[in-house]
C-alpha cells in the first residue's frame, strides 16, 4: 500500500526523572532523538522525579513542544511517589501520549503493551508468597503485573508485538548493579508472557548502572533504556534507536 512502511525506527529512554530543577536539561536527549529521525518515541518510567503533578505539566510541556511523533510510554516507580499518580497520568494522557498500564495499542502497524511491573527478584531467587501477609501483598503486586503485561500481549494481533516496561524482566541487563539490590530492580514473573508469546524486543529502564542488552529465555532481546545509563555508556546517542522491519501486508 503506498505510504505504509517497510521499517519503523524506535527511539526509546527512560528514567528521564524530570524534576522542579529540570528545565532545558531534556534538550541533548530531544535533539538525539531528532537526529535519529525516529518514527516513534519510547518512554519507560520514571519519567518524574517525584510524581508531582507540576512536573509531569513541565515534562509534557517539553516534550510536546519538541516531539512531533507518537509517544508511547509507562510510568516508573518515581511517578507514585507523591500518591497524585492519576494527575500525573491525566497530564501525560491529555498532552498526546500513551501511557499504558495493562493496555495495548498499535502504531504504524506495530503493537505495543506495557506495564509498569514490580520487584521480587530473578530465577530461583523469585519471593513467593509464603509467611508474613505483607509479603504475600508484595508477591501479590508482581503476580498482577505479569499478568496484566499478559493480557495486554494477547489483545495484540499485529505480526510484531514490543514490550514496554519499568521494570527489569531478567537478570541479565542489571549486572553491574549492586548484587543486594537486584530483588528491587525486577521480577522473573515479568519474563513469563515474554515467552509465551512472541516478542520482537522488550524495552525496560530502572537499573541506571546495569546492561545495555540481554535477552529473554527464549531468544527475545531485551534493552536496558535507563538514561543514565545510556549517557555514560553511548554519550553521543543517548537514546536507544531500534528499527523495526514490518511484515509485509
Amino acid at each position: 500500500m503506498p505510504g505504509v512502511k517497510a521499517t519503523v525506527r524506535l527511539a526509546a529512554v527512560g528514567d528521564l526523572h524530570y524534576g522542579r530543577e529540570s528545565r532545558g536539561a531534556l534538550q541533548p536527549l530531544l535533539a538525539a532523538v531528532s537526529r535519529a529521525e525516529a518514527d516513534i518515541l519510547l518512554l519507560c518510567g520514571d519519567l518524574t522525579d517525584y510524581g508531582h503533578p507540576e512536573e509531569a505539566a513541565e515534562l509534557a510541556r517539553e516534550l510536546v513542544s519538541a516531539i512531533k511523533i507518537p509517544i508511547v510510554g509507562v510510568l516508573g516507580n518515581h511517578d507514585y511517589e507523591a500518591g497524585a499518580v492519576g494527575e500525573v497520568r491525566k497530564i501525560l494522557t491529555e498532552s498526546g501520549i500513551k501511557l499504558l498500564d495493562g493496555e495495548s495499542v498499535e502504531v504504524h502497524g506495530i503493537g505495543f503493551a506495557g506495564v509498569k511491573g514490580f520487584a521480587g527478584g530473578f530465577g530461583r531467587g523469585v519471593l513467593g508468597p509464603w509467611g508474613e501477609e505483607a509479603v504475600k501483598r508484595f508477591v501479590h503486586e508482581a503476580v498482577e503485573e505479569s499478568l496484566k503485561l499478559e493480557t495486554a500481549l494477547a489483545r495484540l494481533r499485529t505480526h510484531t508485538r514490543i514490550a514496554l516496561l519499568h521494570y527489569a524482566p531478567i537478570a541479565e541487563t542489571v549486572e553491574g548493579e549492586p548484587r543486594e539490590i537486584f530483588p528491587y530492580l525486577g521480577c522473573s514473573r515479568l519474563e513469563e508472557p515474554l515467552t509465551r508469546y512472541t516478542v520482537t524486543a522488550v524495552f525496560h529502564g530502572h537499573a541506571h548502572h546495569g546492561q545495555l542488552q540481554g535477552k529473554t529465555s527464549s531468544g527475545s532481546p531485551v534493552y536496558n533504556v535507563s538514561w543514565p545509563l545510556l549517557k555514560a555508556t553511548t554519550p553521543d546517542q543517548p537514546v536507544r534507536v531500534l528499527d523495526i522491519a514490518l511484515a509485509p501486508v
